[in-house]
């Protein structure tokens, strides 16, 4: 069990921290232009699409920009609307983290940390906020490394077996996992990360590796119903159409996870990189027919959440 948890945890640690000081660094060379750019450029749904991807690949967080796009309705800069737009453009923009994880950069994780601690010591704002960045991006890609040695002693576990390879594992199994572990770690690209290590070892199959992958999308909702907690109609309104895109995307291709399956293998012969492409793919496709159902989608959320 020791030989299972500590390197799971310690990577999760890595992985997290590096997360956390990715973001701050890149969000403080941002500085307060992301409400701006908010503010600015999302007028119609379409635009709002666009600039909501664009941000979350920027910060590599979709949670971040909908806790500030919640933030931003709460305080009456926002109309509801204009938020749908930015949320389906979070979806996609977060798989642009799962991509970069799929090119395997380990052997720049060390160098890149060392590189950003040594920036990190400039008195420069932005030097400091560039050393941040490199040395948190560093810290990602040493815990994805340190949570992939745990491939060996997972297969000896009974509950994984049992769970997610045994011959009563089924898809609804990954998607519900899937979730909750998402939801715990408040990480889809933790989960991702993992996921992507797992079906590479070929300790899960590419079916319930997408699996996963579909109900981490789900377990990303609790930050948006937490931060909604408390707050105006409006910042709930766009919590609940969080949720209910999410949702609704897994529900959609919950039957076709098979056909998906074969499509990526066809792109792709690396397991990892086929997760990749199906959480894009999964990610595009449904923010893509969602767009034109936006002004449905808000009179939903509203019929739901009456306005105060």
């Amino acid at each position: 069990m020791t030989a299972l948890l500590w390197p799971m945890f310690a990577g999760l640690g890595l992985f997290l921290g590096g997360m956390r000081l990715m973001r701050f660094g890149l969000l403080a060379i941002t500085g307060d232009k992301l409400q701006r750019w908010l503010l600015t450029f999302t007028r119609t749904p379409s635009r709002g699409m666009i600039t909501g991807t664009l941000i979350t690949m920027l910060v590599q967080s979709s949670s971040a920009v909908t806790v500030i796009t919640i933030g931003l309705v709460n305080a009456r800069l926002l109309t509801f609307p204009q938020t749908v737009g930015i949320i389906l453009g979070t979806n996609i923009g977060t798989t642009f983290t799962t991509q970069l994880i799929a090119l395997n950069p380990h052997k720049l994780a060390l160098p890149l940390f060392i590189i950003g601690c040594v920036l990190y010591f400039f008195r420069h704002t932005f030097m400091k906020a560039l050393g941040a960045s490199l040395a948190g991006f560093g810290c990602i890609f040493l815990g994805i490394r340190m949570m992939q040695t745990i491939t060996g002693p997972l297969q000896e576990s009974h509950f994984f077996l049992s769970t997610l390879t045994g011959e009563h594992a089924s898809n609804l199994n990954g998607i519900v996992l899937g979730a909750a572990f998402t939801a715990l770690l408040h990480s889809g690209s933790a989960v991702t990360a993992l996921t992507m290590g797992f079906v590479n070892e070929h300790i899960l199959s590419l079916t319930m590796g997408i699996a996963i992958i579909l109900g981490s999308n789900i377990g990303t909702c609790i930050t948006a119903i937490l931060a909604a907690i408390g707050s105006s109609a409006a910042a709930k309104q766009v919590a609940w159409v969080h949720v209910f895109l999410n949702v609704a995307g897994v529900l959609l291709f919950w039957p076709f996870i098979g056909p998906l399956a074969d499509l990526v293998q066809m792109l792709t012969n690396h397991p990892d990189v086929q997760i990749a492409h199906a959480q894009t793919l999964f990610n595009v496709i449904c923010s893509v027919l969602a767009l034109p159902f936006v002004n449905m989608i808000a009179r939903l959320a509203r019929m739901s959440i009456r306005d105060e």
